[in-house]
């Protein structure tokens, strides 16, 4: 499939890679000319504009930064939309508000597209890997279409109901992750104060009731799961200020909602404290050192 893909940045760039290596002819479009040049060197080529490149494309994926991204890209007045062919199907991959994904696919249906809003959960070693999962919100049989294009980026793809589903999936799946892994935090920090050392309380509580994804996978404390940020100074595989942007999605979802959410407005506060500190563009596990008392916004 001829698949135009935009937005090459930490997410995007392993995926466009794994679709050119299931053997799709990827077309990479991104402002970073750097970024365009790696996904070449990937397999990908380079797209000559936007314009020609959406109208020789069957499928669009993008991974953009905020739902006004999402919305010019496609309904601009110079958009996907008014390049592409009749019946392209859209996917959006970015991590953005409701309104914008149910926005967006709307104009496409009106226009004659296929849409699904498809954020995803993993990292970025999840991207590299091809081993996503995506959460899809869309028609029944928009969702058999991305799907088949989904399975070379990602393990996992669930569908989560009508365009918006998808949305609404992430942005409470990782408010639920930002609390337990805050919560993680606090439960080893405690621990060593009180003469535990951090092996020895995981080897107890991960094999007890408090044993979560945020220990058992993504340790936050030195030294139990090797391949976790924290045994590389807290490098990101998912920044605190991607965690940040999402739980303010999160919040302003739940004002609308009227849904209470006091621990999900507790962990916004906690990882706003590491925007302040500038220290935000640590792993979002990097809130064990707030929590350590090592960081002073």
């Amino acid at each position: 499939m001829k698949i135009l893909f935009i937005g090459l940045g930490h997410m995007g760039s392993g995926m466009a890679a794994n679709l050119a290596r299931a053997g799709h002819d990827v077309i990479a479009h991104d402002l970073s000319d750097a970024a365009v040049q790696r996904a070449v060197e990937a397999g990908c080529r380079a797209a000559d504009g936007l314009a020609g490149a959406a109208g020789e494309a069957e499928a669009v994926i993008s991974m953009l930064p905020a739902g006004r991204h999402v919305r010019d890209v496609y309904l601009g007045e110079a958009g996907i939309a008014t390049r592409a062919r009749q019946g392209t199907l859209f996917i959006d991959c970015s991590t953005i508000d409701g309104d914008s994904a149910i926005a967006v696919g709307e104009g496409a249906k009106a226009r004659g597209f296929a849409f699904v809003d498809a954020p995803v959960s993993g990292g970025t070693a999840a991207a590299e890997a091809g081993t996503l999962t995506f959460m899809v919100g869309g028609s029944t049989a928009d969702f058999e279409r991305a799907k088949e294009v989904l399975g070379a980026m990602g393990k996992n793809i669930f569908h989560a109901g009508g365009v918006g589903a998808g949305q609404a999936a992430k942005i409470c799946n990782n408010m639920l992750l930002a609390i337990s892994m805050i919560g993680t935090c606090e439960a080893f920090n405690l621990a060593e104060k009180l003469g535990l050392d951090a092996q020895t309380f995981f080897d107890i509580s991960s094999k007890a009731s408090g044993q979560c994804w945020s220990m058992t996978s993504y340790c936050p404390a030195p030294g139990p799961v090797p391949g976790a940020p924290s045994n590389r100074d807290y490098q990101p595989g998912f920044a605190a200020a991607m965690m940040l942007k999402d739980l303010r999605l999160a919040h302003n979802a739940a004002e609308k909602a009227k849904a209470a959410t006091p621990l999900g407005t507790l962990s916004e506060s906690l990882y706003t404290m590491m925007e302040a500190a500038g220290t935000d563009d640590l792993d979002f596990s990097g809130v064990m050192k707030l929590i350590r008392g090592d960081l002073k916004a």
